[in-house]
């Protein structure tokens, strides 16, 4: 446990030395992803994520970029089996798994209204995740049974990724009022997941959609513009398509056969994502039903949902 309230630590220590030193504004947030908050009976595979993260503009230096933003963060990720047959062979459909990360990424967002993010990703997957001793303690916590076969996890390995994502509004510099479309790409190569995924992106705007370069759709809500974004509220579609090469939480380690329950992968999936976000002034609010399409090639294992909850607020130093 030592382990992980030292990378917290370290995390809150980083950013706060930034935070004092930006006249800038920054942003700081949580994303908590869970099945329960879609079904309280829904407790299967990805079973809890947390994210924190700080973001901050960096400089721009061409004169076709709005805007570049950096972000810090670090999170935790956990899964576990849907059911398990104490008196089967086969006792899981899923290996239990946790990673714990921290990881520096860059947003440039471009006059076209095209996105590119790049990010750097280090962190470790296994026991030293402690994923297993938060979950037991949160479900004693709540109530909820307790799993004891953390045991059979996927065993220590370390984290190394670098993944990039691409984004193009259909409109190029035509901004639509209420109803907008963009294509999304995003490529995963690591250690521990390696994929690609492409699909479609729908704004449905409740209030007037805002562009990209400005929206908290993709963390674009930090500027230093006075008469900057006040308020965005749409509801968003973006259904895409996967083809997963490798993900360690099932396989295990690259470099090593040893953990006791594996599985081999699925390639190809259809995926989903719809959900509402919300911006008042400094305050950023998001709510989102996911959808992961069958990961395992198990006879067992299905295809499952989660939900995610996000928030987060905006400081203007510039202002003091």
């Amino acid at each position: 446990m030592q382990s992980k309230k030292v990378l917290f630590f370290c995390f809150f220590l980083l950013i706060s030395a930034n935070a004092v030193s930006q006249k800038a504004p920054f942003e700081i947030g949580i994303v908590t992803d869970n099945d329960l908050y879609t079904s309280t009976k829904n407790d299967q595979y990805y079973t809890n994520g947390l994210e924190i993260f700080y973001r901050y503009l960096s400089s721009k230096n061409k004169p076709n970029v709005l805007k570049r933003i950096n972000e810090i963060k670090a999170g935790q990720y956990m899964y576990s089996p849907r059911f398990i047959y104490v008196d089967e062979e086969q006792m899981f459909d899923r290996p239990f798994a946790g990673y714990l990360f921290g990881q520096f990424g860059r947003t440039t967002f471009y006059s076209n209204q095209s996105v590119f993010k790049k990010q750097l990703q280090i962190g470790v997957l296994g026991p030293n995740s402690f994923a297993d001793k938060i979950q037991k303690g949160t479900h004693r916590l709540f109530n909820y049974t307790a799993f004891e076969e953390w045991k059979y996890q996927i065993h220590n390995a370390f984290g190394l990724q670098f993944n990039v994502l691409f984004a193009k509004a259909f409109s190029g510099n035509k901004q639509r009022d209420r109803v907008d479309f963009h294509w999304q790409s995003e490529a995963k190569l690591g250690t521990i997941f390696t994929s690609f995924s492409t699909g479609f992106v729908t704004r449905i705007g409740i209030k007037k959609l805002v562009p990209l370069s400005e929206s908290n759709f993709y963390g674009a809500s930090l500027t230093t513009e006075k008469e900057g974004v006040k308020e965005e509220f749409y509801f968003y579609m973006a259904p895409y398509f996967n083809y997963q090469m490798y993900d360690a939480t099932i396989q295990g380690s690259l470099f090593s056969n040893s953990s006791p329950v594996t599985f081999d992968v699925i390639p190809f999936r259809f995926n989903a994502e719809a959900g509402l976000r919300y911006r008042k002034k400094n305050l950023n609010l998001s709510y989102a039903f996911v959808y992961r399409g069958k990961e395992v090639k198990f006879y067992r294992n299905i295809g499952y949902f989660y939900g995610s909850i996000g928030i987060s607020y905006i400081f203007n130093n510039s202002s003091h």
